[in-house]
């Protein structure tokens, strides 16, 4: 277990961790957030308590209370509690990339029914309604493509998992004839 430990707080888990911070906050994500995510996404069990998260990040307390606060309302994270504890962990979503772009594409949808109101306001020969108009236009095309694209990780997701499995089958049968 100090192994595990050692080897999730090595200077190389440290380093990605910034630097996946980094190119969040780049994609506009604010700071202490994406150090926390970051570092729940590199822990080994996808969860950590506050002061595990403050250790790791070097932060205060009130910084992380901050940083999962947002993350729990934007839905990246999920918080619960130990049996018989008062500590909560905040714990990633299992497939959160899919939930987070499942979550975009209800976000879409509304945007795309808000722009075609705008464009009856605004009125489909104008410039602006065009301009409007082919907003909603692309919001309709990226919905549709977003249906498809996850379709495809679904499928996608279930191969790799039947190739990591075919993978770890040979050795386990090796292991039951030298039993």
């Amino acid at each position: 277990m100090a192994q595990e430990q050692s080897h999730s707080e090595g200077a190389g888990v440290l380093t990605f961790v910034e630097r996946f911070a980094a190119e969040l906050v780049e994609a506009g994500m604010p700071r202490m957030p994406g150090r926390v995510f970051a570092a729940l996404i590199a822990s080994e069990q996808g969860a950590l308590t506050s002061a595990e998260l403050s250790e790791r990040l070097q932060v205060s307390p009130a910084a992380v209370s901050g940083a999962v606060r947002y993350l729990a309302q934007v839905g990246l994270i999920g918080r619960e509690r130990d049996p018989g504890s008062r500590r909560e962990r905040y714990r990633l979503h299992n497939d959160q990339w899919y939930e987070t772009f499942t979550r975009r594409d209800a976000i879409i949808g509304r945007w795309e029914h808000t722009l075609r109101a705008g464009v009856e306001a605004l009125g489909p020969g104008t410039q602006a309604g065009s301009r409007i108009e082919e907003t909603a236009e692309f919001f309709a095309f990226l919905q549709k493509e977003l249906h498809s694209m996850m379709d495809r990780w679904r499928d996608h997701k279930e191969q790799l998992r039947e190739e990591k499995e075919q993978l770890h089958e040979p050795k386990e049968q090796l292991h039951e004839h030298q039993a």
